[in-house]
């Protein structure tokens, strides 16, 4: 493999090889992946060493699944495995949403510029229909492009202090816009608002600005498999706005530092560093337990409410089968106030379930997550491996409710 390169993209590698690399990439050891995807030892290192084929669709989705792998021409070196099946399709509205976001801040036209009190009152209704409506990409896809646009406008027209503030909209308007375009085939999309996200905070001088811009580009590091570089974002955040801790924090200031604790302990799982995993949960755990017992920030979720929903996501990402379990049984019906937040919970406690081989929990937690939040399971590639998995090597009595659940996320099986 060492062909002048690293990367398994830039040469001919048998799929052997990719496993190999992936795996050593991860630090993951053969015995450690074989028991995660319920093979051989042996099974593996033939498999590493294209003695046996492991081209079989469903085992490469569940190395895929351990390996943190989003994309499976990763694996099989082609474009011809059914790689939309599990990326998720574009949403109609993405291409309006693009064109938005791509108006370059040095070419804005002038307008009639919007008073920030009633962008402000914009912005929370669009947070709002985020977490009330369980079509959630439909709903902001309508209410995005404008949105943008006014609040671009604003940050190049207003000045000084105002400007500052229009700034830090600006910030969290790009925040939105993440979730809308986050598991959808626009990484470049999806880098440029999380840049220009912490551009904006930056400018508006505003810690809580700064704060949530850093937890939103930590989370597209992480989700790309740079975890050292979502860790180094992660820390330099919190660093920045812990001066902002000392004095009189808001409640939401103290609530970004429990969310980005928390990104600290989900990325140390994703590494499979289970001690700080759960020491940086347990400082966020601190954190939510000295909110308002209603509280719960429409950026992060976070809130007392959510840190069971965070331990199932722990344990499963540590692949603590046992412990993931023990999570899923307690925290299966946290009443989280967001439907797709929700949504994406359920799917983790079928995680939960799949690391157990309960195929029957963990599909009836799929089907709760459909019913909840269509548009979560819809782009979640979690859930449709899981899907397919239970459609082809699922027990024969599960076979026609996953085939069911399979047409209603778009899984063409």
């Amino acid at each position: 493999m060492d062909q002048g390169t690293n990367d398994p993209a830039a040469v001919v590698l048998t799929i052997g090889q990719r496993i190999r690399y992936w795996r050593e990439r991860r630090g993951m050891s053969q015995e450690t992946l074989a028991g995660l995807i319920g093979r051989s030892t042996s099974w593996l290192k033939q498999a590493e060493n294209d003695r046996r084929p492991a081209d079989s669709l469903s085992v490469l989705l569940r190395i895929a699944d351990v390996l943190q792998i989003r994309n499976l021409a990763d694996l099989t070196g082609v474009q011809s495995m059914p790689i939309r099946m599990f990326a998720g399709p574009g949403h109609p509205a993405l291409a309006e949403v693009r064109t938005a976001i791509n108006v370059s801040p040095l070419l804005i036209p002038h307008g009639t510029v919007q008073p920030l009190d009633v962008i402000r009152a914009r912005l929370d209704a669009a947070w709002r229909t985020r977490h009330t409506s369980p079509d959630h990409r439909t709903a902001l896809g309508k209410l995005l492009p404008d949105l943008l646009r006014d609040t671009q406008l604003a940050a190049s027209m207003y000045h000084a202090a105002d400007r500052r503030r229009a700034q830090a909209l600006l910030a969290e308007v790009y925040g939105l816009t993440q979730m809308f375009v986050a598991y959808q085939p626009a990484q470049d999309l999806l880098w440029r608002v999380a840049d220009r996200a912490l551009l904006a905070a930056q400018e508006s001088e505003d810690p809580l600005a700064i704060a949530c811009a850093v937890w939103f580009l930590a989370q597209a590091h992480r989700d790309t498999g740079d975890y050292e570089a979502a860790r180094d974002i992660n820390q330099q955040g919190m660093f920045a706005i812990q001066p902002h801790l000392d004095d009189d924090p808001t409640v939401d200031l103290r609530a970004m530092w429990g969310a980005l604790s928390f990104e600290l302990s989900y990325t140390a799982a994703r590494l499979g560093e289970a001690g700080e995993a759960w020491r940086h949960w347990s400082e966020a755990q601190r954190v939510a337990e000295g909110l308002p017992k209603d509280y719960y920030q429409p950026w992060t979720s976070f809130s007392r409410v959510i840190m069971k929903a965070h331990a199932v996501t722990v344990a499963v990402e540590l692949h603590q089968g046992g412990e993931s379990a023990r999570q899923a049984a307690s925290a299966e019906s946290v009443p989280i106030p967001s439907q797709p937040r929700r949504g994406r919970h359920l799917i983790e406690v079928a995680r939960a379930y799949q690391l157990q081989r309960d195929y029957d929990a963990m599909l009836g937690a799929l089907q709760l997550a459909q019913q909840t939040a269509p548009e979560t399971i819809k782009y979640n590639g979690y859930a449709k491996r899981m899907a397919f998995e239970l459609v082809e090597t699922g027990p024969s009595y599960l076979r026609v409710p996953a085939h069911h659940l399979a047409d209603q996320i778009g899984l063409m099986v």
